[in-house]
């Protein structure tokens, strides 16, 4: 079995002890982006799995999405990312 090459880690252990492989990471072409794909991608680059930047050109996002993915995980937990639970919270 041959490994492709990728620059950084090929896994991180998360602390409650789960890792966290490339393998979880979502497709690079999702379109459709659940509370759960959301939640893994903000672990991704918060545990240094990938870069800021790798996340954002992989995933197409902007900076600002991303920015309140992470602000949501951050204030309420991973299921902030759920769009009836964001909205809740943007009105606070």
């Amino acid at each position: 079995m041959y490994l492709k090459k990728v620059d950084g880690p090929r896994q991180v252990t998360l602390p409650d002890g789960s890792i966290l492989s490339r393998a979880d990471l979502p497709a690079n072409d999702t379109q459709r982006w659940v509370a759960s794909r959301k939640a893994v991608v903000v672990k991704a680059v918060a545990y240094g799995l990938l870069s800021l930047s790798d996340a954002l050109e992989r995933y197409a996002l902007s900076e600002e999405e991303f920015g309140l993915w992470r602000d949501a995980v951050q204030k309420y937990g991973d299921k902030a990312l759920r769009v009836t639970t964001l909205q809740k919270y943007r009105q606070l």
